[in-house]
């Protein structure tokens, strides 16, 4: 299975029986006394993939039916709790591919490694299921614009794990700011913090016994293994990460554009730089993005890997001004300040919700991530827009992926309003896109 190519997993669907062409099993079920549940595939489960996985198993009407994890050090653990949760087990792949020739499953939720994200989608949607994929949606730009395609062509749901967009507060937030709250909204800026520490200087190394390497690569050009790679640090590396700008700045970047209701930007500059140790990570630590759009508006992000000191007491959040006052948005609520001398509270709308932990690394936010994953499930049962298409995504998306383009050309980009294209520097637009293992390369 592990030689098998991306092309040659298109071909064998293309001869597969009528079953992965059409809706999945559960739709053709609704008309029965009851329905099954949706069977989900849950590809990664280190760390993001195995909280998903907790939550989608919790479901009423979903079951987690395959856990699909390259490293063997890491399905076991994410298969008990699954079990324990659902009070079935699931079956276990190291291979994508063998959990959408699955004709009962419904949808495959994607945790793997950045450069996973986009090519797994496409061939999701390909074989008749739906996709809630992790943010970033896209190892790169031209790779949201093939998501775009293929949720066109496959009819399928492809919803990102842009989780703010389904949190009831955050949510109240927009609404505020839409109904004129601090009138004309024309600034915004976000932050992000953390304390992440040094990767070092990696060597190559030994593939560790448990990992397959191969799978782990998938779409990738094949490089030899390296021992600060796996399992976190990947994201540091532009051959499988995105970089801070995405990894985290992807919230804040797409809770921005959504309060200032805005498409794509018309200029874009970067500062910053791999400031704090001197190692092997290839994006900015620290790190300032200004974007502006049409109308009269801009927002800005920074982002500081390692030094995490807080803005408004918090490692995260956004805050928008407007002609008649402020919105400062952190945590899970917001407090809007008119633009006088005292600052007055004009609304305030703060508290965690039932179920928050903040001392969980992983997923603090369990009980408002499940409201994005029942979002997901409610658009596969009911066929209501989900609050996350993938056309919102790759918009929000290609914002850090534009800063990243900006600062590794060291150039100001122009930008079209209307594609999110770069315009007059073919140098920047090289970086629009990625080279593939040969036989992996996405197809829609």
């Amino acid at each position: 299975m592990a030689g098998r190519t991306r092309r040659e997993f298109g071909r064998d669907l293309a001869l597969a029986s009528g079953a992965l062409a059409t809706a999945p099993s559960w739709l053709a079920a609704q008309d029965s006394p009851q329905p099954r549940k949706l069977v989900v595939g849950v590809m990664g489960v280190h760390g993001r993939g195995a909280a998903l996985a907790d939550i989608f198993a919790g479901q009423p009407d979903a079951e987690v039916g395959w856990v699909c994890e390259v490293d063997d050090r890491y399905a076991p653990e994410c298969v008990e709790s699954v079990e324990s949760i659902q009070g079935t087990s699931p079956r276990v792949t190291k291979d994508v591919r063998e959990v959408l020739r699955q004709p009962d499953v419904d949808a495959l939720v994607i945790a793997a490694p950045d450069h996973w994200h986009a090519p797994a989608s496409i061939l999701a949607v390909a074989a008749g299921k739906h996709v809630y994929v992790e943010k970033p949606c896209g190892h790169n730009p031209r790779e949201g614009e093939l998501l775009i395609e293929a949720q066109k062509r496959y009819g399928r749901i492809i919803h990102m794990g842009n989780q703010r967009r389904s949190w009831p507060n955050v949510i109240r937030c927009i609404e505020a700011l839409r109904g004129g709250i601090i009138g004309r909204v024309y600034f915004a800026r976000g932050w992000y913090a953390n304390n992440r520490e040094s990767i070092g200087v990696g060597k190559e190394a030994p593939v560790p016994d448990a990992l397959d390497y191969e799978l782990w690569q998938g779409p990738a050009p094949r490089t030899p293994y390296r021992d600060n790679i796996h399992p976190y640090d990947w994201h540091w590396f532009r051959h499988w990460g995105t970089g801070e700008a995405l990894n985290n700045g992807s919230h804040e970047l797409d809770v921005m554009r959504w309060g200032l209701g805005v498409d794509y930007p018309t200029r874009v500059v970067a500062s910053g730089g791999r400031y704090h140790y001197q190692d092997d990570w290839e994006f900015p630590d620290t790190m300032s993005l200004s974007i502006e759009f049409e109308g009269g508006c801009a927002m800005s992000w920074e982002g500081r890997s390692c030094n995490n000191y807080p803005h408004e007491e918090s490692g995260r959040g956004v805050i928008f001004h407007g002609e008649e006052g402020t919105v400062v948005q952190v945590e899970h609520g917001y407090t809007a300040y008119a633009n006088d001398d005292d600052q007055t509270v004009i609304e305030e709308l703060t508290g965690e919700p039932s179920g928050t932990d903040p001392t969980n690394p992983v997923s603090p936010d369990a009980a408002l991530d499940e409201v994005h994953v029942r979002n997901f499930l409610d658009g596969i049962q009911k066929g209501v827009p989900t609050s996350s298409p993938i056309e919102e995504g790759h918009k929000s998306v290609l914002l850090g992926h534009l800063g990243n383009i900006a600062w590794r050309t060291g150039r100001v980009l122009r930008v079209d309003p209307a594609s999110g294209h770069i315009l007059g520097d073919p140098e920047a637009m090289k970086l629009w896109g990625r080279e593939y293992e040969p036989g992996w390369e996405p197809e829609v």
